[in-house]
């Protein structure tokens, strides 16, 4: 039997404010011993907002332990728990909570482009 794999329970994993934005992530890559893909998790409380964003290179997998709201290309989407949303490089993208209730996301980000502490090649948009 392997011994390749991993079992995290996100909780666990402190949350920390990351680079690029205010909101605060539970960098779950190298506890979960992860090589070709980013994972985090987020947890968004009402009235927060991912500061929106690109990537040069990375696509990435959004999925919605709870139902959430992503907005993309400044259009908001609602998604229902369990669903997953794919987005390659170039749409402006952020998570955001126009609820009362707090939204739980797991993201995946391929390839894994800089660092778990300096994901690289963001693109933030003008202001």
């Amino acid at each position: 039997m392997s011994d390749d794999f991993a079992i995290v329970d996100y909780t666990d994993v402190e949350a920390e404010p990351f680079t690029e934005s205010a909101v605060e992530h539970r960098k779950l890559t190298d506890h979960l011993g992860a090589t070709e893909m980013r994972i985090n998790a987020v947890e968004l409380a009402p009235s927060e907002v991912l500061d929106p964003h690109a990537h040069k290179r990375q696509e990435e997998i959004y999925v919605a332990v709870t139902e959430g709201q992503v907005d993309i290309e400044d259009e908001i989407h609602d998604v229902p728990e369990g669903g997953v949303v794919r987005l390659g490089p170039d749409p402006i993208r952020g998570l955001c909570n126009h609820t009362d209730d707090t939204h739980v996301w797991v993201l995946f980000g391929a390839p894994p482009v800089g660092t778990v502490e300096d994901f690289g090649e963001y693109v933030m948009p003008d202001e």
